[in-house]
């Protein structure tokens, strides 16, 4: 699978980590940045992965911020993208099982790395279940696009 990633300045270190962890487990990664540890605005690197999932360009992505909310207000303004900002494996998961959540947001602050680590395998992991999911997801995609 193709994961997008992106995170502001306090991602970081979480985001150079699970990079490494997604090629272990033989992903391929786009890398959005930053690329350096200076202080940058998280909106533009949520836009980009948000736009690199909703054109098709990866599969799925992940954000990195302090908290994991900005991040994933930004990415939800982007059509066709649901990120979800999960604090533990059950949310991880849920927002796989039950919203098909294609962006996976995080807190580098307030998680662990051991914590950061189980929740991306969750998430990669876990499939959509869709059934009345799927009719659930789908009226917010229509609603989107204004239909």
């Amino acid at each position: 699978m193709k994961i997008a990633i992106g995170s502001d300045h306090r991602g970081f270190e979480a985001k150079s980590r699970i990079v490494s962890i997604l090629h272990r487990l033989g992903h391929a990664v786009l890398d959005v940045g930053p690329q350096v540890r200076e202080s940058v605005d998280y909106p533009d690197f949520a836009f980009e992965v948000a736009q690199a999932v909703s054109a098709g360009r990866a599969e799925r992505g992940i954000l990195i911020c302090g908290t994991g909310i900005g991040m994933c207000i930004a990415a939800n303004k982007v059509s066709g993208v649901r990120a979800a900002p999960c604090h533990d494996c059950i949310t991880a998961e849920m927002s796989r099982r039950h919203n098909d959540a294609n962006v996976l947001c995080l807190s580098a602050d307030l998680l662990g790395e051991e914590l950061i680590d189980r929740m991306v395998r969750t998430w990669l992991e876990t499939p959509f279940e869709g059934g009345r999911h799927a009719r659930r997801v789908e009226k917010i995609a229509r609603y989107e696009l204004g239909t």
